[in-house]
Parts: structure tokens; sequence; C-alpha cells
């Protein structure tokens, strides 16, 4: 009998026996192959996770990959047999800011795979399939399970804008640091600059293309055209836009704790910096994720350190929050 985890409430789990749901109109059942998981899943298991983003109880799980298994009416049978991932962020449709195409912000409320809705920490998950983004025939499945966060980064990447020829520069060096060099990379820059705490994250940095490595407390330069964000600290996004030429552009993708002291707003003005912030991605960074991955320029394999079954749930969630820098993405396998 397949199985899938169930957190109850925080700090409560359980492994419940699952029986696939079938697909209704507009919806795809999908077989889940892998489910990565990051930070949020631990606050979900927690309880630290901000009211109105988690529904308990619920099956956790919005970072998969799976092979489509069956489709609802009003679905191409084509899809079936198919290799895919999925957006997360159940949107309306019908709001202003979803037919403008920015689905993450949109009006009818928060609704996210693994959060308020049963998510892939099971055998099948059912969804509607205009969340789904098919893969190429020959794509690995086990590196396809990261592309949701992929995702977050190619929307901060898209933000940045980055044109070939400028300077760029990235801070932060987990998991989402390390797709931002790759699809910065791609980008075709003059210099790719890894900024980090962490100096055994130089090589990795620089096997993914980045072109120096410097760790904070080092002296850092200020004539950046471009500089992503990644590692969540009020601090980090202060060292990120010191690194800018007045005039840059800064993308945000880390969440500090609450009541964390932000940027300058004199310094913002002063310098003229460009600031945006990334919150999901929409569907355009899961389409372009999607290509760069078929066009082999994104390898998420090398974040990859474990793989567990469902039923070590706890030790997967105790792995995450260890901080063991021998920790990387941590994989469940249903």
């Amino acid at each position: 009998m397949s199985t899938a985890v169930v957190v109850e409430a925080p700090g409560e789990h359980r492994l419940a026996s699952h029986e696939p749901r079938r697909p209704e109109a507009g919806e795809a059942l999908v077989r889940v192959h892998a489910v990565g998981i990051c930070g949020s899943d631990r606050e979900v298991y927690q309880g630290n996770r901000p009211e109105g983003y988690v529904r308990y109880p619920l099956t956790p799980g919005h970072e998969w990959s799976g092979t489509v298994a069956a489709v609802g009416t009003g679905v191409p049978a084509t899809l079936v047999g198919r290799k895919v991932v999925g957006e997360g962020f159940r949107n309306c449709q019908v709001c202003d800011r979803c037919h403008a195409g920015e689905t993450t912000l949109c009006t009818a409320g928060y609704e996210e795979t693994g959060f308020t809705q049963p998510g892939a920490m099971a055998a099948t998950l059912t969804l509607p399939a205009r969340l789904l983004h098919v893969l190429p025939d020959d794509a690995d499945l086990t590196a396809a399970a990261l592309l949701e966060p992929a995702a977050c980064i190619a929307a901060a990447a898209l933000k940045a804008n980055a044109r070939p020829g400028e300077r760029v520069a990235v801070v932060g060096t987990g998991t989402l640091g390390m797709f931002a060099v790759q699809f910065l990379k791609a980008g075709s820059p003059a210099e790719l600059l890894v900024v980090g705490t962490r100096p055994d994250r130089a090589k990795l940095s620089k096997d993914f293309g980045a072109s120096r490595f410097l760790t904070r407390d080092q002296e850092l330069p200020d004539d950046f055209d471009v500089v992503i964000e990644t590692a969540g600290s009020a601090s980090a996004a202060r060292t990120a836009a010191s690194l800018l030429r007045r005039g840059g552009r800064l993308v945000l993708t880390g969440i500090p704790a609450p009541g964390a002291e932000g940027l300058d707003p004199t310094d913002l003005v002063v310098r003229q910096l460009e600031v945006h912030t990334v919150f999901g991605a929409p569907p355009d960074a899961w389409a372009h994720t999607v290509r760069v991955f078929g066009a082999g320029l994104l390898d998420p394999l090398p974040l990859i350190t474990h793989e567990l079954p469902l039923a070590e749930f706890p030790q997967a969630i105790e792995l995450v929050g260890s901080g063991d820098p021998k920790v990387g993405k941590v994989l469940l396998r249903p």
C-alpha cells in the first residue's frame, strides 16, 4: 500500500495510507518521482509558517517531479506518460494580476501546493493540469525535483535583466545561490562574483561558472551592475546593495526573520538603485527554467546530498535544519 506524509499540527506527523485521487475536469494525476525539502517545509513542521500560509492537517511537498499517470476531461491525453514539474501557486486566473501573468500576486488569496493544498510527499499528486510544465523525454527526474527553487531564481534573473557583458554578483551560497550563478552565467557576463560566508562553497561556485569568490569579511567591490541576493538575512541584503554601482539593479529573494533591519532608504535614493523582490515563481519563470534545464545550462544534481524514503521524513527535516555544511539538498522518494 502506498503512503503519504501528513502533518497533523506543528510537530505532529504520521505516515498515512494514500489513495490516488482520480483527476476531475481540467486536472492531472502525477506519479511522484522525488520531492525536495526546503526551509519552508521545516517551518510547516515546526509551526513557524506565517498565519494564512499553511493549513493543517497537510501533506507537504511543493518541490517535486513526476510522470503524468492520468488526466481528466478537457486535458490532452498526450500528457499521459510525460515527465513533468508543476507550479505551486493555485491562482484564480481571472483577477487583474493573473491576467497580467503575475500569478504569485493573485488577489483571490494565497493557495499553494504543499502549504494549503495537498503536496507531493505521497505516491501521487492530483492538481490542475494548467500548472504542469512538460520536460524533455530524456530529462533526469531526480534533478528535475529541484526545478521549483530554480524557478524562483529564474524569476529573479528575469527581473534583474542582466545583459551580456555586464558585471554580476550573487550573495549567498545555498541552493538558491548556486542556481543564481547558473542562470547569470548563461547570460554571458563579463564577471560573475559570488559572495558568501562559507569558503567551502568556492569550488562549487566556480564549477557553476563564477569567476571569483569572496567571503563577506573580505574587502568587497562596489561597482557591479546586477546583484541577486539569496541568503535570506538583513545583513546579506545590505552586503548585496553595497556591491552595486550607482544605478545598479538589486533583486532580493531571501526572507529575513520578522523585525530585521532593512536597507537604508537614503542610500537607495542617493545611489538611484533599482530594487526588486521575488516570492515564488510566475509561469514565465517556470517556462524559462524548463528551457534552460532542457538546454543543459542548469545542473541541479551536484546540489543533492541525501535521498531518503518517505518514512524518514523526520530525519530529513532534521538534516535540513542541522547546519551541517555537508548537507545540501535533501530529497524524499515516495
